[in-house]
């Protein structure tokens, strides 16, 4: 229980509030996650990670960039838990993971963006609507 007293008395239950507010850390690591998507290529290549997974070489090609400065980009990515990849051979695909923080930043972007999710079927996956069902 917070033992905190606010110095106003505004007749609402603020006091009562603060017992369910999260630690400080938690909302670092929210602020975190967002200064890494204020950049806007790095949030296109999120939003297209989100939708299909791909190589280095193809993700560069359509993000119209070169592969290390595309590979910049993907580390922050993966640093924040947001992406992962898989190596075949040669080359590494990369896919945004199935989270409940990289799915709440695909909606974020698609409802900001005004944009919708491509109905894209990749062979093996189930489609955003069929997950629903």
């Amino acid at each position: 229980m917070n033992l905190q007293t606010l110095p106003h008395h505004h007749h609402f239950q603020t006091e009562r509030m603060l017992d369910h507010m999260p630690r400080q850390e938690a909302f670092a690591a929210a602020a975190e996650m967002m200064k890494l998507m204020s950049d806007y290529t790095r949030m296109r290549l999120f939003w297209l990670l989100c939708h299909c997974e791909e190589c280095v070489v193809n993700l560069s090609a359509m993000m119209n960039m070169s592969s290390p400065a595309l590979s910049h980009h993907l580390k922050l990515l993966k640093a924040c838990g947001l992406i992962a990849g898989r190596r075949e051979g040669k080359e590494v695909y990369y896919r945004a993971v199935n989270s409940p923080e990289a799915n709440a930043l695909h909606l974020m972007i698609e409802q900001m963006a005004a944009i919708s999710c491509p109905e894209i079927r990749i062979p093996g996956e189930e489609s955003a609507a069929d997950a629903e069902k």
